[in-house]
């Protein structure tokens, strides 16, 4: 079983920045890529952001191209997410999720909310 614990939501104004943190623990050794994933009210969840374990590919939502950067440390078993030039519209909750080949786990997510 894997758990994943996320920190770092809150209210900042637009422009501002945030950094995300998902630390997993655990049975972590199967696990090969994580990632963002966010929900805004009456919206479906939509994938931010992805990391792979071992390479550090990434890859991003358009929206989020240029202003988020994901990056991980597998020494702490932590993946961040670098928040910067945040604008209302990114307001949801940000959940971490971790994959295995045959299932993936989910955070409980964190509030992050743009608003002057």
């Amino acid at each position: 079983q894997v758990k994943l614990v996320e920190s770092g939501g809150g209210l900042v104004q637009p422009g501002g920045s945030l950094r995300l943190s998902c630390t997993a623990s655990g049975f972590i050794s199967g696990i090969y890529g994580m990632s963002w994933y966010r929900q805004a009210p009456g919206k479906e969840r939509e994938l931010v952001a992805g990391i792979i374990r071992s390479s550090g590919s990434t890859n991003y939502a358009d929206s989020v191209k240029g202003r988020f950067t994901i990056s991980r440390d597998n020494l702490k078993n932590t993946v961040y997410l670098q928040m910067n030039s945040l604008k209302p519209e990114d307001t949801a909750v940000y959940y971490c999720k971790a994959d295995e080949p045959r299932r993936g786990y989910w955070g409980q997510g964190t509030q992050v909310t743009v608003s002057s």
